[in-house]
């Protein structure tokens, strides 16, 4: 599950248990990933705060679809399986193209997104992520003005950055901590986007 200690939501208490209840899937499962923060339950409620607003929040404009990509695309840069694997079945979930999201997975897998069936300005915002990912300093003004000429507002180059820098950070937490998929259940989010204090998975 994790190579730290966790504490399993049969043993929480109080405040854990409080958070717990707010992230839980069917049958009381709730992600490794949010387990993982069980001895600091502040820091997930950190964490989940930023996530839902990221992802998960009626004030974007970005398809959720899309930003799922974006997330699969940067776990997947940072070799981050569990990130990969829980977005990649989100994103089947809400393309509802099976053989849409097939064709993204195996273009991502090949590092490849000019093989993806994307538009242009999607195959862009991939591109900023790979720069953003792997070598953030070496964003340049000339790439924010390249996303702007494919079509995205600046609110949209916006959601595209905290995307993949939410990404960077969670795929970290996972890979430092390492946790596993074991128990958990692919693909639930928090999918109430009008309600940001939602953040129950479904």
């Amino acid at each position: 599950m994790a190579w730290i200690e966790v504490i399993p939501y049969e043993a929480a208490k109080g405040r854990l248990k409080k958070l717990y209840d707010r992230v839980k899937g069917p049958d009381n499962n709730v992600d490794n990933i949010m387990m993982s923060h069980s001895l600091r339950p502040h820091t997930m409620e950190g964490h989940m705060a930023l996530y839902k607003y990221v992802l998960h929040h009626t004030g974007n404009k970005v398809p959720k679809w899309f930003l799922e990509t974006l997330g699969v695309w940067v776990s997947s840069l940072n070799n981050c399986d569990y990130c990969v694997e829980h977005h990649f079945a989100g994103l089947k979930r809400l393309l509802n193209d099976d053989p849409k999201a097939n064709a993204i997975r195996a273009s991502i897998d090949a590092r490849d997104p000019d093989q993806a069936p994307l538009t242009d300005r999607e195959k862009t915002a991939m591109k900023y992520a790979v720069v953003l990912t792997g070598d953030p300093s070496g964003v340049t003004e000339q790439m924010i003005e390249e996303l702007r000429a494919s079509g995205f507002d600046d609110g949209e180059i916006l959601e595209i950055n905290q995307v993949t820098a939410y990404f960077a950070y969670a795929n970290r937490t996972v890979l430092g901590l390492g946790c596993s998929t074991d128990g958990d259940i692919l693909g639930l989010s928090p999918g109430n986007s009008e309600n940001p204090d939602d953040w129950s998975h479904k």
